[in-house]
């Protein structure tokens, strides 16, 4: 099988279990409807599957923060993390962008920058702990992940309600973010769609180049693959895993700033934070963008505009509550979950059948003891 073949067999077996679970879950959702209230089941259903089209601008709104969240799980999934941990990283993303918005006088060219990299700082800051505990302690990074969601959704709403200038009492929310620091607008005319949703593009484009073009990228998936490997051909899983998580919560992070500072002709969409002790949805959606996407950049883009596109489409069909969406998606992501359990056994099996068929007769010699452990067919099982 020449390199081609090779290449469209690897993204077909990335594709169609995705492709198969959307499929599958939509039949779900359908019966949920038609069980749901049958007369109004088509009509909704071709509301949910179309409406979507003639709303793209507020897709790719709500698309933008779970396509960073969606990236930072995905990102430290390769690594063969779980970062459950990406709504407190990217509620304390979107508090640095606020208090950067509301407290540091800027001016214009530069001040949506400034509030981005301080959310960018803020989420690395909430990633990188349960990285190091995870690297120095073997503290299971879900453990000390989901922990820091709360205490961090706690900590910004406590700072948020102590903050004079940010939280209006009488609303029970913040201000909203002043004009001069809101991202530039695509568009005009009162459209949602902003300079984030590229912004979150580009990242996905060069997550990818990171992961598959670089010696960083290739030893963060080799330790993902297999850390007893990495480790023995030389690589410092316990640097990778730090700088992995704080990768991971920048991103996160990124996303509460494109968020919160995103205009919008949306009401209620953006621009103002309300802290009343939830956490924060955007990083939960993320979980299952990324893991529709495969944990694959380009495919955690188009999964969160997908899960988007129903959202939105779910939001026009009146007859039926919102939750039935949350329903579709769930069934969605279930059978996504089954299509890659399936597909590693699969992959599973076809390695040990390799790996017999490759293991001589005899004594394994000094030479194969020597060769580099880690070129265990990574690139083909992707």
């Amino acid at each position: 099988m020449n390199s081609n073949d090779r290449g469209v067999k690897k993204l077909l077996l990335g594709i169609l279990p995705s492709l198969a679970a959307i499929a599958i879950g939509l039949i779900f959702g359908f019966i949920v409807m038609l069980a749901a209230a049958p007369a109004n089941a088509l009509s909704g259903f071709g509301t949910v599957l179309t409406r979507g089209f003639t709303r793209m601008a507020d897709v790719l709104f709500y698309a933008t923060p779970i396509i960073m969240t969606g990236l930072s799980v995905g990102f430290a999934y390769r690594m063969g993390l779980f970062n459950i941990g990406a709504s407190g990283q990217y509620t304390m993303g979107m508090f640095c962008a606020m208090y950067a918005a509301f407290m540091l006088p800027m001016p214009r060219p530069i001040n949506w920058i400034v509030c981005c990299l301080a959310a960018i700082a803020g989420g690395a800051l909430w990633g990188a702990i349960p990285g190091i505990f995870k690297a120095l302690l073997n503290i299971n990074e879900v453990i000390t992940s989901i922990m820091f969601n709360y205490i961090g959704m706690y900590i910004v709403d406590e700072l948020v309600r102590n903050n004079a200038v940010m939280y209006v009492a009488v609303k029970a929310r913040t201000n909203y973010i002043p004009e001069n620091v809101q991202l530039p607008s695509i568009g005009g005319g009162g459209s949602s769609l902003n300079i984030g949703t590229i912004i979150a593009i580009v990242l996905a484009v060069l997550l990818f180049i990171v992961l598959f073009k670089t010696t960083f990228g290739y030893e963060l998936r080799a330790t993902g693959f297999n850390k007893f490997a990495a480790k023995y051909a030389g690589m410092n899983s316990r640097r990778n895993i730090i700088l992995t998580m704080i990768i991971a919560g920048a991103l996160a992070g990124l996303g509460g700033a494109l968020y919160i500072l995103s205009p919008s002709s949306i009401q209620g969409a953006s621009m103002t934070y309300e802290p009343i002790n939830v956490i924060a949805e955007e990083g939960f959606n993320g979980i299952a963008v990324a893991l529709l996407g495969c944990s694959h950049p380009i495919g955690i883009v188009f999964s969160a505009i997908f899960v988007s596109f129903i959202q939105r489409g779910g939001t026009a069909a009146v007859a039926y509550k919102p939750e039935i969406i949350d329903v579709m998606i769930a069934f969605i992501i279930y059978f996504s979950a089954f299509a890659m359990f399936v597909r590693e056994l699969v992959l599973g099996k076809r390695r040990r059948k390799r790996a017999g068929n490759a293991k001589p007769e005899g004594n394994i010699t000094a030479d194969e003891i020597d060769a580099p452990m880690i070129e265990l067919d990574i690139d083909k099982e992707e």
